[in-house]
C-alpha cells in the first residue's frame, strides 16, 4: 500500500480555506522536490491536512487576535500558572534571540527595577524588543503562540478537541510520514509519544520544522521525553535566525534514544524566518520527505 503523508500545521491559521491551505503546502514540498530533480511521489489524495485553525481560534480567541494579544501583553486576566508559562517561555526567546538586558532596560526608560520572569512590566518590554531588534519578529505572534502552547500543554479540553481532528488523518496499520511545523510539532509530538503506538499508527519518518520542542517550560510539560514507539526515525530542520525554534532537538537540549536527526542550516526566507514554506521548499527537506514516501 502507498504510504501516506501527514501535514500537521502550526497557529495563525484561523479564517482560511483548508483547502487552500493544503495547496500552499503541498506547492512549497514540490519547490523543494524540484531542487533534487524530484516530482510529488504520491497522489494528493494520499496527502492528509488536518486543519484545525478555526477550532483552535474559537477555543481559545472569544476576540480578535489582535486585541487577544494586547490582553496578553498586559496581562489581563491571565491565571498564575499561565502567567509563569508565558513570562519563562517569552524570557527563553529574548536570551535566545541575543536581546540584552541592557536593550530591554533602555526601552523601559529606567523604570524597571526587577528583571525576569517575577515583573510583567520586564517581560512587556521583552516583546517590544523583538519587534525592536529582531528582524521580522512579531511580538504579537510570539505572544498568541506562547499562549497557544500553553493552552495545548495544559489544558485537557482544549488538547482533546485538537487530538481528535489530527487523530482522523490515522489509519491504523498504513505508513504515514508526518511532517509538523511549529505548535503542530508539539501537538504532533505529543500525541505520537502518547497514543500512536496503541492505535496502531506506523510512522517510518517523523518530520519537525521550526519546533520549539527544546524550549525548557515545554519539555517540562512534556516530560518525560521519549522517542514514540510509533516513530522510526526522526529529522527535525530549522533557520538558527527563527525566532520561535530556539534550539535544535539534539542529546543537548533534547535527548531521546534513539537520537534525532537535525538540521540546522535551514535558510528560510520568509520574514519570520519561521514560515512553512521556507522549511518545505528546502532541498534536503523536501528529498528526506521524498525518500521516506518511496521506501
Amino acid at each position: 500500500m502507498t504510504r501516506q503523508l501527514v501535514l500537521v500545521h502550526g497557529r495563525s491559521q484561523e479564517n482560511k480555506d483548508s483547502v487552500a491551505l493544503k495547496a500552499e503546502w503541498i506547492d512549497a514540498f514540490r519547490k523543494g522536490l524540484a531542487k533534487n530533480g524530484l516530482q510529488l511521489p504520491i497522489d494528493e489524495t494520499d496527502i492528509r491536512f488536518p486543519y484545525y485553525g478555526d477550532t483552535l481560534y474559537d477555543l481559545v480567541a472569544e476576540k480578535p487576535a489582535d486585541e487577544i494579544a494586547k490582553i496578553i501583553v498586559r496581562g489581563d486576566g491571565l491565571g498564575e500558572a499561565e502567567t509563569q508559562f508565558i513570562r519563562a517561555m517569552l524570557l527563553e526567546i529574548q536570551q535566545q534571540n541575543g536581546i540584552t538586558d541592557a536593550q530591554v532596560e533602555a526601552l523601559a526608560g529606567g523604570t524597571v527595577a526587577e528583571k525576569g520572569v517575577l515583573n510583567w512590566r520586564w517581560v512587556q518590554k521583552v516583546l517590544e524588543a523583538l519587534d525592536t531588534y529582531v528582524p521580522g519578529a512579531s511580538s504579537a505572534s510570539v505572544a498568541l503562540a506562547t499562549r497557544d502552547v500553553y493552552q495545548y500543554l495544559r489544558n485537557p479540553g482544549f488538547q482533546n478537541v485538537i487530538d481528535s481532528g489530527i487523530r482522523s488523518a490515522f489509519t491504523a496499520g498504513r505508513e504515514t510520514v508526518v511532517v509538523g511545523h511549529s505548535l503542530g510539532t508539539i501537538v504532533s509530538y505529543s500525541l505520537l509519544r502518547r497514543e500512536g503506538q496503541s492505535l496502531g499508527w506506523k510512522v517510518p519518518l517523523y518530520v519537525t520544522l521550526g519546533s520549539p520542542l527544546a524550549v525548557k517550560v515545554v519539555k517540562e510539560a512534556l516530560s518525560p521525553i521519549k522517542h514514540p514507539q510509533c516513530v522510526g526515525s526522526w529529522f527535525n530542520a530549522m533557520d538558527d535566525r527563527d525566532v520561535v525554534s530556539l534550539y535544535p532537538l539534539d542529546p543537548k537540549h533534547f535527548s531521546v534514544d534513539p537520537p534525532i536527526e537535525n538540521k540546522t542550516d535551514v535558510d528560510n526566507p520568509t520574514a519570520n524566518r519561521h514560515g512553512i514554506s521556507g522549511y518545505l521548499s528546502d532541498g534536503t527537506v523536501a528529498r528526506r520527505i521524498h525518500e521516506a514516501l518511496t521506501k
